[in-house]
């Protein structure tokens, strides 16, 4: 049905196929533009389809293109609207949307990795590993020209995620349209998704006393390193723990106070 050019692919390149069927599948336009009427709460589709906007960014995203203007221009001709409208489509973009897109992608391409037993094995055998991070831009990247010598410039837009090692899948993201705002303020909503065998790895900036004792009472671990502040004890008792390529390793236990 295809003809013989897409045969020549299945038959020199099965994998490329099999990895661009498996992503119009899950992020072609058709899907992406139901999922957004099913999903937006306040934007709605006027002229621009969502996954214009997402085609369009995703070229920036993976440096297909140097900026949203110039992916635009590529795409001009398939757009249907005009440059002002793309960026108003994609300025509405809701934080709850980006969130709710990260989830979705996750959900469907996991059964996938399964059904493929494409998983790597646990890092810890008994535990789910999850890593959270926070992610944002130096106030000095992609600014305005007119804003580069400008000491108080706009601050952009934060984000935490959280990823997953054995699927190698983001499977959680927590935009904050505030600047300023640090990641310590999207640890509540972070931590309703934890659950028992859980082991988050962690940067010690978001590694609080009460996320820690919020994720041991939910019976999950932690492997983070520790903050300054931190109201933290080492007992002195130490194990040996093996050797590594610089030298002998050793274990202490240690207590955290939570209020």
């Amino acid at each position: 049905m295809l003809g013989k050019i897409f045969d020549r692919f299945v038959e020199k390149s099965p994998i490329s196929v099999m990895v661009r069927g498996t992503l119009e599948r899950v992020l072609g336009a058709d899907q992406l533009d139901a999922w957004f009427a099913r999903t937006a709460q306040k934007q709605y589709t006027r002229t621009v389809l969502f996954s214009t906007v997402y085609t369009i960014l995703s070229h920036v995203v993976f440096r297909i293109k140097p900026s949203v203007r110039a992916a635009y221009r590529d795409h001009e001709d398939r757009v249907g609207a005009s440059r002002i409208s793309v960026y108003n489509k994609l300025n509405g973009v809701e934080t709850h949307t980006s969130a709710a897109l990260v989830r979705y992608s996750a959900a469907e391409f996991m059964p996938l990795i399964t059904q493929l037993d494409g998983a790597r094995a646990p890092w810890l055998p008994g535990y789910r590993g999850k890593m959270r991070a926070g992610n944002g831009l130096a106030a000095r990247e992609r600014r305005l020209a007119v804003l580069r010598a400008v000491q108080a410039g706009a601050l952009p837009r934060k984000a935490l995620v959280v990823s997953e090692p054995t699927s190698g899948l983001v499977r959680d993201g927590w935009p904050c349209a505030e600047g300023p705002a640090q990641a310590r303020s999207l640890l509540g909503p972070v931590l309703e998704t934890g659950h028992a065998g859980d082991l988050w790895l962690q940067d010690r900036h978001v590694c609080p006393c009460a996320l820690l004792g919020g994720i041991d009472s939910r019976g999950a671990g932690c492997l983070t390193r520790q903050q300054a502040g931190l109201p933290f004890e080492v007992i002195p008792t130490r194990r040996p723990g093996g050797r590594i390529e610089t030298g002998q390793v050793a274990a202490h236990r240690g207590q955290v106070w939570e209020a």
